[in-house]
């Protein structure tokens, strides 16, 4: 019978102890370890304790229960704040107390600490209302349960903490601003975050599985090497030195990224192989990163020197001819020869000032540094003397002001105000080369009042429309690559309008002239 006993229990823990090692989630593993261990015991009430390293103190945390109401737990912590693998951390007579406290029989307990070498992860206690002692072959069963239970417990834990890596890793992939993307040694996509997606326009499922040069493709390469370029080449290098495995540095790409529905986009790619202990290729880590702003101030600086080149060479140019046929000394020249080529050098000299004006204006303004003085403008006397001032410029345009009769003076820097005036009125003599009308007008809002601008030029393509306000932009055409200007004239208007807590829009279409109007609060 004795025999037939001890075979029975080991079969049964042989049993627990696969059961134990199947098991990886820490809750469940606890909740098996806790009912074998009772029903091995004959216990009537249990829990498991684990050591909390990160408290900085290696305390004890109650982390699985049976039979013991919730808000009884405190009464036992006496068994775990001293010697922790004592079982007599509670006298008969405290265990008689708080079984009386929580109601429950309890008169014996039992400690089962759970050791990974020399380390205690934790301990089992079991309650029981009665038993006797164990001999020497239950106890050696019980410290192989408990050696069971904490290789399971160790392995959940481990599992966990994986998990819980996973989990955060997951969480700053996907919150991340960079598209990020991991291929493995096949060069297959095996994670491709939100931020990516959104950057190619297609769904992150639709790209899991699928070869990296069907999902990412780069037109008008700009630097480095493609992926499979560099693969051809025999990237990423890896040799092996004194000092272990030697690799060759990442790999960089820039281009236009074809997006899914055929638009493109300027990125970035870095891309960063990982090896086993062998040295062979285990993934790839590629962050994509959009650099279209980067790019539009590359374009921006290259547009800038250009333009700006261009704008000073002419008038400079202009300046110095007159300047230096003047002063020839084998010619004799007319008054009036002297006064014509004084005025040209004036007006090349206000076209230079004009031009360095704006060029303060614009980096004032992305500064944030543009200070407005704020008086009663009347802005239909204004655009009177704009409109008188332009009459004697032109002779193929008809100039007319149209504005209702009182109209409302508001609080504005004057001298902004005829700026935004004189750019306007400026823009469409110049965009109107077959003369035509040209009209100031205005209207009284609830809040505010409105100005229109209106010609009968060539007008601006819808497409243009929304990027005529930004620095240095032209709009790419005939007319304007023979048309004088920086490209910050609207950039400017734009900017005081809405220093003043005003709106700027603009109505046109190609051969049917361009109408800009202006908003500015009344109060």
């Amino acid at each position: 019978m004795l025999t037939d006993y001890r075979v029975r229990q080991r079969e049964y823990l042989l049993k627990i102890s696969r059961a134990l090692t199947s098991q990886l989630e820490l809750g469940s593993v606890l909740r098996l370890i806790l009912e074998a261990a009772g029903e091995m015991l004959s216990g009537h009430a249990g829990l498991i304790v684990l050591r909390d390293d990160g408290s900085g103190q290696s305390a004890y945390t109650v982390r699985a229960s049976f039979g013991i109401p919730l808000q009884g737990l405190h009464l036992f912590e006496p068994l775990w704040a001293g010697d922790a693998d004592a079982s007599e951390g509670l006298s008969r007579r405290e265990l008689a107390q708080i079984a009386l406290a929580i109601g429950i029989p309890l008169r014996q307990v039992v400690a089962l600490p759970m050791r990974i070498g020399e380390q205690t992860a934790g301990l089992i206690y079991i309650f029981r209302s009665s038993g006797g002692a164990f001999d020497a072959n239950d106890r050696q069963v019980l410290q192989a349960f408990a050696d069971q239970a904490a290789i399971a417990v160790n392995n959940a834990q481990l599992y966990q903490q994986v998990a819980q890596e996973k989990s955060r890793l997951d969480a700053i992939l996907d919150a991340s601003a960079d598209g990020v993307m991991i291929l493995d040694s096949s060069f297959r996509i095996t994670r491709f975050n939100q931020a990516l997606a959104r950057l190619g326009g297609l769904p992150a499922t639709q790209a899991i599985g699928q070869h990296h040069d069907e999902m990412i493709v780069l037109r008008n390469k700009r630097a480095g090497m493609t992926l499979s370029e560099a693969a051809a080449g025999g990237w990423p290098l890896v040799t092996r030195g004194d000092a272990g495995l030697l690799t060759s540095g990442p790999l960089y790409v820039e281009g236009d990224l074809q997006r899914a529905d055929g638009s493109r986009v300027s990125v970035g790619i870095t891309y960063a192989p990982l090896f086993d202990r062998e040295g062979r290729l285990a993934s790839l880590i590629a962050n994509v990163r959009d650099i279209t702003r980067f790019r539009e101030a590359d374009d921006l600086k290259n547009t800038f020197i250009s333009i700006i080149s261009h704008e000073l060479k002419t008038p400079v140019a202009l300046i110095k001819g007159y300047a230096g046929t003047l002063r020839r000394e084998d010619a004799h020249w007319q008054p009036q020869t002297v006064r014509d080529s004084a005025a040209v050098i004036e007006e090349e000299a206000d076209r230079l000032n004009q031009l360095i004006d704006n060029l303060l204006d614009a980096s004032r303004l992305q500064a944030g540094g543009l200070k407005l003085s704020r008086t009663a403008v009347a802005v239909d006397a204004l655009a009177k003397r704009q409109i008188e001032a332009f009459g004697t410029q032109t002779t193929r345009h008809r100039l007319s002001v149209e504005f209702p009769s009182p109209f409302p003076s508001v609080p504005a820097d004057p001298a902004r105000i005829e700026q935004v005036l004189n750019n306007l009125i400026g823009n469409a003599i110049k965009y109107s080369p077959d003369g035509g009308s040209i009209r100031v007008s205005g209207r009284v809002l609830p809040d505010a009042i409105e100005v229109i601008v209106s010609d009968e030029g060539i007008g601006i393509p819808i497409e243009e429309q929304s990027r005529i306000f930004d620095r240095f932009y032209r709009v790419d055409d005939a007319l304007s690559r023979r048309t004088q200007g920086s490209g910050l004239g609207l950039y400017i208007t734009k900017a005081i309008v809405e220093a003043h807590g005003g709106r700027m829009g603009v109505n046109s279409a190609p051969g049917r002239g361009t109408a800009f109007s202006f908003t500015l609060p009344r109060e």
